[in-house]
């Protein structure tokens, strides 16, 4: 057990390597018949994509996906649509530099998950970080083009960047609209420009810092997930926390519910036309692991980018003390590319909630 698959009914299984020819996945549970093309994955891929400008890494790679099983055409569909085989997926890594990784063969990067895989393995791809490296998100973002067919135009997912560094948005001036705006992913456009400013700091000194992103799914009915072990809220949380850097998780108010009273925390309820009007939303969405009906909100923090210019102090292989400063092309910020994989991750988790919802209850 590998562990390189999640999902249950909708599952996805990643492979590749940073620095490898190539990376990709297999979606496994796909129903058959949904229409499905290259360019209806391109379209998240190249908002995922590296190289977009200065505060990301420069290192460009068109992210083009291929189709390479699980859909077919002939003159009984409209269009190519999906068998419900294994869809395959591949994305060609076309401009790795490993050279600039020469320095840490022997030596583990502070922070990196270098260490932690040579204990484990007792060998590690040292160009780029491998299976590590946030690169290997790219396969998921196509998945999650794959899940959001799975869902149909019902389901809305979309994330924005709230802060970077100590510097959080002010909700009062949130516009989904300004994420599409500006290089941040970011719902403030005063804040917006004070990040540009940040990092500009960060990478001038070499260094990088967090940031936090904020994901929304409307458009679910109540009664998705399952009590206890099959929860939606905890399938979330797995789901978003295995994103490379991820070093945090909360639904809803999270860990702000700690400091309200019982009162405030409670969404009461109303009797509307189509069900309960809920009058707030500190649950995000969930109670006792099953849908609402209510948006789907959650948040991850993600750590700053262990591959930093300044020298920090480590070890090697064989025990020796040194200092270390990792060149090559790193994001400064790795939460500014972390909206479409959030959305993807979150998409994933919702069409398998939808499958599962559907064997057992039969709708």
């Amino acid at each position: 057990m590998s562990h390189n698959t999640f999902g249950h009914l909708f599952r996805v299984t990643t492979w590749g390597e940073s620095h490898g020819p190539a990376l990709g996945c297999v979606v496994d549970g796909c129903p058959p018949g949904l229409k499905l093309t290259e360019a209806d994955l391109q379209v998240w891929l190249d908002r995922r994509r590296p190289g977009g400008g200065k505060f990301v890494t420069q290192r460009q790679e068109p992210d083009q996906v291929r189709i390479l099983s699980g859909v077919f055409e002939d003159e009984r569909t409209d269009g190519r649509v999906t068998t419900g085989t294994p869809i395959s997926l591949m994305i060609e890594n076309v401009d790795q530099r490993s050279k600039d990784y020469s320095e840490i063969a022997r030596a583990f990067r502070p922070g990196h998950a270098d260490y932690a895989y040579f204990a484990k393995y007792g060998v590690r791809d040292y160009r780029g970080g491998g299976r590590s490296s946030a690169r290997e998100t790219a396969a998921r973002v196509a998945a999650g083009g794959v899940a959001r067919k799975v869902l149909g135009e019902g389901v809305k997912i979309r994330a924005a960047l709230v802060q970077i560094g100590p510097h959080a948005i002010d909700r009062d001036r949130w516009d989904w609209d300004e994420t599409l705006r500006n290089p941040f992913w970011c719902p403030d456009a005063v804040m917006a420009q004070q990040w540009e400013s940040h990092l500009e700091t960060v990478r001038k000194a070499g260094s990088s810092t967090g940031a936090v992103v904020e994901v929304e799914a409307t458009g679910l009915p109540a009664g998705w997930g399952a009590p206890l072990y099959g929860k939606l809220d905890a399938e979330m949380a797995s789901a978003l926390m295995s994103i490379n850097a991820a070093k945090g998780v909360e639904i809803g108010e999270g860990f702000a519910a700690a400091a309200l009273s019982g009162e405030d925390n409670a969404d009461e309820m109303r009797a509307g036309n189509d069900g309960p009007i809920f009058l707030s939303n500190h649950a995000g969405g969930v109670l006792g692991g099953i849908s609402t009906g209510q948006p789907l909100v959650a948040r991850v923090a993600f750590k700053p980018t262990s591959s930093i210019l300044t020298p920090r102090r480590t070890l090697t292989e064989s025990g020796a003390e040194v200092e270390l400063r990792t060149k090559g092309r790193h994001d400064p910020c790795v939460g500014i590319r972390a909206a479409p994989v959030v959305e993807a991750m979150t998409a994933c988790v919702l069409a398998d909630a939808f499958l599962r919802h559907r064997a057992q209850i039969g709708g």
